[in-house]
């Protein structure tokens, strides 16, 4: 199988793994085991912040690792065993703990298929590739919330489990598929030809700091994420609350009809962020997150709620794809990628993990509404601070003060 092909397969398949139970664990604590929303926060919070602890580890392993389809193996064995055994535990610690498992597993996916496909493409076609990595990411996403949405309407809630289980040996299969010959691993961690030598170890964290505009960037995300990352649970419990029977298939909706307009905005990002610049595009998916927050707050009709949720598509469609690419944007040369990655995964992670927290907590005092205005709130602040705090960060745009810096040479 062509390596672009075998790319293709594994983002594919790997859209339904990567992410665990995600939503669908909101509804099945909800309506399976009658949890409170505050209690259900509590639980994601927990797997959001396992995966913050391992997130920078995972990066600067994945910069090191010559085995990095292994990586994506483990994680995906883990993650799906966590959420398979889900059923079977009964108590409030056992079910942390799995997600804890499967949240702090499920951080080596990015980076690592990021590595991989920096190692296979080269940089000249890294902007290519990740929009066409993330457009099937989405489609995935979209067919795989399709299918669970239609078979739990059939058979219950439980089938997405098993449905994890099948994707997962998938995933298995197409990164085995991927050529681990063809992968130049200096070129994964962002090092131009002719740099290994001078680069014979990972540099270390503190280099990190000096890059201004990693660090105005982290805070971007996690200013996103801490708007964002609750918005589709509590939009999934809505739709559980008004319909129990229903609240899956529905869940299903929302997802596919956010997931298919990814698509298209992952391809626009995969064709146009060289010629267009990175800046405008982030901040369009910035924009879209206050106007969902107000939107969600008009009707608690079904099909209203899952229109808006749509708007998630573009939101996050671009963003998913933007991010990797700013990021090899201001790590280019340094080889601290992968490394660099992960800590600024890890500071969304840090967003994302309040938001479900902050977002229960709002709720049970104040309401859904007041969540969801809150959460708009915050994500305009986030537009502004990209807006004046963040600069261009295509290559020929940026000077040498905003690159992150080169470690020190192995003595």
């Amino acid at each position: 199988m062509h390596n672009e092909t075998s790319l293709d397969a594994l983002n594919f398949f790997l859209a339904d793994v990567r992410e665990g139970l995600g939503p669908y664990l909101a509804i099945y604590l909800l309506t399976e085991r009658h949890w409170p929303e505050d209690r259900i926060g509590l639980v994601m919070t927990i797997a959001g912040l396992a995966g913050i602890i391992a997130q920078t580890p995972a990066g600067a392993l994945t910069d090191v690792s010559r085995a990095k389809r292994a990586i994506i193996i483990a994680a995906a064995l883990v993650v799906t065993g966590a959420s398979i055994i889900l059923p079977y535990m009964t108590s409030f610690v056992l079910v942390a703990g799995s997600q804890a498992a499967a949240g702090a597993a499920g951080v080596f996916f990015a980076p690592a298929i990021a590595a991989i496909t920096l190692g296979l493409m080269g940089q000249k076609q890294f902007t290519r590739r990740i929009g066409r990595n993330e457009s099937f990411n989405h489609a995935g996403n979209a067919f795989l919330a399709a299918v669970a949405g239609a078979s739990a309407w059939k058979f219950g809630l439980m089938v997405v489990f098993y449905l994890m289980a099948v994707m997962a040996l998938l995933s298995i299969a197409s990164v085995l598929a991927v050529n681990a010959k063809a992968i130049d691993h200096d070129r994964a961690r962002g090092l131009r030809n002719g740099d290994s030598k001078s680069h014979d170890r990972p540099s270390a964290f503190k280099t990190l700091l000096t890059c201004k505009g990693l660090l105005v960037f982290c805070l971007c995300c996690v200013t996103f994420h801490l708007a964002n990352a609750a918005m589709l649970p509590l939009v999934g419990q809505k739709l559980a609350l008004e319909d129990k029977n229903q609240g899956t298939a529905l869940m299903s909706a929302c997802i596919v009809a956010a997931q298919i307009v990814m698509v298209p905005m992952a391809a626009l990002v995969g064709r146009k962020a060289d010629s267009w610049g990175r800046k405008p595009l982030f901040l369009a998916a910035f924009a879209i997150l206050p106007l969902r927050g107000f939107l969600y707050t008009l009707s608690d009709d079904r099909y209203w709620l899952v229109a808006v949720q749509t708007l998630d598509g573009v939101g996050a469609g671009l963003y998913g794809a933007l991010f990797v690419i700013v990021v090899a944007d201001l790590t280019r040369g340094g080889g601290h990628f992968n490394l660099a990655q992960g800590a600024v995964i890890t500071a969304q992670g840090v967003g994302a993990a309040l938001s479900t927290s902050l977002a229960g907590f709002i709720v049970v005092r104040a309401g859904y509404s007041a969540a969801f205005l809150a959460l708009g709130a915050i994500a305009a602040f986030g537009f502004l601070l990209y807006l004046f705090g963040m600069p261009e960060t295509i290559e020929a745009d940026r000077g040498e003060g905003e690159k992150l810096p080169a470690p020190v040479p192995a003595q």
